[in-house]
């Protein structure tokens, strides 16, 4: 999120404009992250794949094999992170939260640690445009529609090699990873018919999010006028990057978990996500004493319990 300027009363319409572009251009362009860590920091052993997405993008990844299992679980990633997670404790992607307190590391290794130990096959990705996997699109950002085809590539995958082709699939999906998700599900439902479970941490609709960061800046009237830029650079707009409406098309069990408080939401988005899922085989799972959004992608590695439950429930 950008910094919310002293007095923006006192800003021109033209200065208003330019921070709009400036936001709408950062969205649609987001950095690319990092790799810092590996399986092997947290004495994993692993294998370094490649496998094309849907579409043909070179997607990056490890598989971190668990021996005698038949369960493999699917991760992936939030927007500007990676398969290891973000190193938003050091510049510039320290900047990306730093108005929000989103700046410490997130890494995601010992989350694939906790799986592994659980007895669960792990094939964990870079998303299109992020980490080290190839560009696409123009390398735009999309609120998880092209992203889709990653998930799609993913499963292909997973069908498509002999020692996993037989396994039982969950999915593990972290905010864009998990929009990327139901709007696959949402337009191309065949993939996921034999997909035992889903894991959803803190999917996010466009609008909400930046609804929060103008508010923040004290443009909270200027939404329109941001959805019109961020149409002008990435061709799309607020309410086609929207997750409520994809989920009523999820028929698999669902946990979503989510920082009840996250600044850079609203509980009222994430619940219409978890109503429009019309199944009974559904959880959510509200992160209470903290609003920082960074706590909920770290909150699987801090209190597993409840998620490797669920998994256990659908993926025995």
């Amino acid at each position: 999120m950008a910094d919310a300027p002293s007095h923006p009363q006192s800003l021109s319409n033209d200065k208003i404009a330019e921070r709009l572009k400036a936001i709408a251009q950062g969205w649609s362009h987001p950095l690319r992250s990092p790799i810092l860590r590996t399986p092997a920091d947290e004495g994993l052993d692993y294998e370094d794949i490649t496998f094309p997405s849907q579409d043909g993008v070179a997607l990056e990844a490890w598989f971190i094999p668990c021996s005698g299992s038949n369960r493999l679980v699917i991760a992936n990633h939030p927007m500007m992170f990676n398969r290891y997670g973000c190193p938003t404790h050091l510049e510039p992607w320290r900047s990306f939260g730093a108005a929000t307190g989103n700046t410490f590391e997130v890494d995601y290794v010992p989350d694939y640690r906790l799986l592994h130990e659980a007895g669960y096959n792990v094939l964990t990705y870079d998303e299109r445009n992020f980490g080290l996997s190839g560009s696409g699109n123009g390398g735009l950002n999309s609120g998880g529609r092209y992203e889709a085809r990653d998930v799609i590539g993913s499963l292909l995958y997973a069908r498509g090699r002999q020692d996993l082709k037989d396994m039982a699939i969950g999915l593990f999906s972290r905010c864009n990873g998990a929009n990327a998700n139901l709007y696959a599900i949402h337009t191309q439902p065949d993939y996921f018919r034999e997909v035992r479970c889903l894991l959803l941490c803190q999917p996010l609709s466009i609008r909400s999010v930046m609804t929060r960061e103008l508010a923040a800046m004290g443009l909270e009237d200027r939404v329109d006028q941001l959805d019109r830029e961020i149409r002008l650079a990435a061709s799309l707009t607020f309410d086609q990057m929207s997750p409520n409406s994809w989920a009523r098309s999820v028929n698999t069990p669902t946990f979503l978990y989510q920082v009840h408080d996250d600044v850079l939401t609203t509980p009222a988005d994430v619940q219409a996500t978890f109503d429009a899922i019309p199944i009974s085989q559904k959880k959510l799972h509200w992160i209470e004493g903290t609003s920082l959004r960074w706590d909920g992608y770290l909150e699987f590695q801090r209190r597993p319990e409840p998620m490797l439950a669920w998994l256990d429930e659908y993926m025995a």
